[in-house]
């Protein structure tokens, strides 16, 4: 793995939560003559070199789509392959979280998801609850339209007066909960793709958007780095 010069200029903000959208990796393996498995392999590397590149630029947050609830709909084989690279994941990441301090939520559903791999996150949940350096969304089984539908049903399970619904009071029932900084300053989506598709639908109202044309295996700290130095040309207004 390169050393890469993670540099900033001191007066450039670091954005304090990063949402990232890897688009391309089966894109990526047929340009190459290559299995769309090796795509998603190659897409797992990416996510786990680029998460670490961020921590270490001083981002407080950073959030990986890693599997929508559209994604249901691939072949089975894809879908078993993901679930495995996931639980293999979770498995080496949680020694990586213990050593730097970086807790691990799950957004989405884990009632769908194969038993192993729901334990597997509830585990580095659980064992990473308590650390606050740092935060890992691993966005797994997740839509942000689903997201909201859960919010508003936990709400009513609730039992909350309607007079009481506040944007405030959804931020503490929605994915993201009692974060330190829940909703993205920045959204990165790669493969050319200029959309969401429902990542972090509650959540995103003032997020800068980047679109990196280059496929999600190739993209890299250098380029992360060129999507701060573009995030500090936005002018931020917040609606004032």
């Amino acid at each position: 793995m390169p050393k890469w010069d993670l540099s900033l200029p001191p007066d450039f903000t670091v954005p304090r939560h990063i949402g990232i959208i890897p688009d391309g990796n089966r894109r990526w393996a047929r340009a190459r003559g290559l299995p769309t498995l090796e795509g998603h392999r190659r897409g797992f590397d990416a996510a786990v070199e680029v998460s670490q590149a961020a921590f270490d630029l001083g981002v407080h947050t950073v959030s990986v789509w890693c599997f929508s609830t559209e994604n249901w709909n691939r072949s089975s084989e894809e879908v078993a392959y993901l679930m495995r690279l996931y639980e293999l994941f979770l498995k080496k990441q949680l020694k990586n979280a213990k050593d730097k301090k970086i807790r691990i939520v799950h957004c989405g559903r884990k009632d769908r998801l194969p038993k192993s791999l729901a334990n597997a996150l509830s585990k580095v949940e659980n064992d990473t609850k308590l650390f606050d350096q740092h935060l890992l969304n691993i966005c797994l089984d997740y839509g942000g339209r689903d997201e909201i539908a859960r919010a508003v049903q936990k709400i009513i399970s609730a039992k909350i007066d309607s007079s009481k619904i506040t944007p405030e009071l959804i931020d503490s029932f929605v994915d993201t909960a009692n974060q330190p900084h829940p909703h993205p300053d920045l959204i990165i989506r790669t493969s050319g793709e200029q959309r969401l598709s429902g990542f972090l639908s509650w959540q995103n109202a003032y997020s800068e958007f980047y679109f990196e044309k280059d496929h999600f295996p190739d993209f890299n700290p250098a380029k992360l780095i060129n999507t701060i130095i573009d995030f500090n040309h936005r002018s931020r207004r917040f609606g004032k």
